[in-house]
């Protein structure tokens, strides 16, 4: 007996801990769930999180579950949750449940290869679009070959924590290792680079001189960081933060807003001092560069596939490009954002990556599915978390919550009188609710914003739609 059955009303969720494992009890149309209550992405409480239908959003980083069957639905996490049967006495004081435990996470159930299928899905990149692609490909049991090419040294791993967590070992961060993809016949091919694509003869041609046939293509090469086109470039500890290797510790941040590095000089090879356009300088023993990106896309260039000005490769909803059997995701592609009356984006994030390799996989498998996802991001700042969610460009202001001297705040971004986006510190769950807002295509006018009381927490939930929601 973990609770009484009045405890747990309809639309509900709370944690119960049995046998010291924290397990999320919910109760959606008269039905009781249970499921694993860490999330698989970072572990957070899902109890902490929004609840809304049949799924649960973590409070976290957005991740989102099944609440009948504990399935991953939206990204970042990549495994689902342990389900757990459930048995109600015939009354109304108790709750009676009976758990098989299993680990705190599990991989959906995968097919792998069928020997004499000669079909093959060619993945060009290693990152969050190519192993979700794989991944869904084989949970909806596509029988083919598929081979995943990138010119990393990695197998695919978690980028976002080179920001976030330093002097991270490579080893710790792969999202997969070698066995998995063994077990699930997952080709991958380290340090190859295609350098040509011919989609009359559906091959593509890499830097090693061989050449590989396909018949479906993902095309998902991501994006690397732009440099500083100033003189001291080539210096050494000029870094790019791209990769393991280029990790580096944090402290005594100082901003210097409205100005422009014109120099980097430096003593012995190595740097010395940053010049900037108002005449500063500045004493620096590392310079970390982050002003952008760059698609890698240059070996599509002679091909048939269609590219913008800016060398980034369109698709549709279906994650499809203008050339069949071709589709493309990740940081390289634009795509139409449904939540932003489908205006054509490109979101360089870890989830909307992992959002497009699985829409892509289902069209690929002629499962039409069109993609919905919300951006949902976060990041880390001298041990303090934003969390963003939603796409916030043209806003025209502000609806702000708390204050940035308490370290807790809500603001609410507005664009023609309604919420486009939304950011928070230290007053977790209210980006996924108001994500989970979006997700459900309802509006959150300005109105209801200015509404909004953090000190009031029903007040909250009437405005972000009624939804379950519990304060960290």
């Amino acid at each position: 007996v973990v609770c009484l059955e009045s405890d747990l009303q309809d639309g509900q969720m709370m944690e119960v801990e049995v046998g010291h494992r924290s397990v999320l009890l919910t109760r959606t149309e008269g039905k009781i769930s249970a499921i694993g209550n860490q999330c698989t992405h970072y572990g957070a409480p899902l109890s902490k999180g929004v609840i809304s239908g049949h799924r649960v959003r973590c409070p976290w980083h957005g991740s989102c579950f099944n609440v009948h069957t504990g399935d991953l639905e939206e990204c970042p996490g990549m495994d689902c949750l342990p389900r757990h049967k459930v048995q109600t006495r015939q009354t109304d004081i108790e709750l009676i449940m009976k758990f098989t435990f299993m680990q705190e996470k599990r991989i959906k159930n995968m097919g792998a290869a069928v020997p004499g299928v000669t079909h093959t899905i060619l993945l060009l990149g290693g990152g969050a679009a190519s192993l979700m692609c794989a991944e869904t490909l084989r949970q909806e049991y596509y029988s083919g070959r598929i081979i995943m090419v990138t010119r990393d040294e990695l197998l695919p791993y978690d980028k976002t924590r080179l920001s976030k967590v330093m002097n991270v070992e490579s080893d710790s961060i792969l999202l997969r290792r070698m066995e998995f993809f063994h077990q699930y016949d997952i080709e991958v091919w380290l340090r190859k680079e295609a350098l040509s694509v011919d989609t009359d003869k559906k091959t593509i041609s890499f830097d090693d001189g061989s050449v590989q046939s396909y018949d479906q293509l993902l095309i998902s090469t991501g994006c690397r960081a732009k440099g500083l086109d100033v003189p001291g470039m080539k210096l050494d500890n000029v870094k790019m933060l791209e990769t393991p290797e280029d990790m580096l510790s944090e402290k005594n941040v100082k901003f210097y807003m409205n100005d422009n590095v014109t120099e980097v000089k430096g003593v012995n090879g190595k740097v010395k001092e940053v010049v900037l356009k108002s005449g500063k300088v500045i004493p620096a023993d590392v310079l970390i560069v982050g002003i952008g990106i760059i698609p890698n896309s240059e070996f599509l260039r002679g091909s048939n596939i269609q590219m913008d000005a800016k060398n980034f490769v369109p698709v549709d909803k279906y994650m499809r490009t203008n050339i069949p059997n071709v589709y493309c995701g990740g940081d390289v592609a634009t795509f139409p954002l449904a939540m932003a009356n489908n205006k054509r984006v490109n979101i360089g994030h870890w989830q909307m990556a992992q959002a497009h390799g699985r829409i892509a996989a289902l069209n690929m498998l002629n499962k039409q599915t069109e993609l919905n996802s919300v951006p949902f991001y976060w990041t880390v700042l001298l041990g303090k978390t934003i969390r963003y969610a939603g796409y916030g460009e043209g806003y025209t202001e502000i609806v702000m919550k708390g204050n940035f001297e308490d370290r807790k705040f809500l603001a609410l971004y507005i664009k023609n009188d309604e919420v486009i986006a939304a950011a928070s510190l230290n007053y977790d769950p209210a980006v996924s609710a108001v994500a989970e807002r979006f997700t459900a295509g309802k509006v959150i006018t300005k109105e209801e914003a200015q509404y909004v009381n953090l000190s009031f927490r029903p007040c909250l939930s009437l405005i972000l739609g009624g939804l379950s929601i519990r304060s960290q």
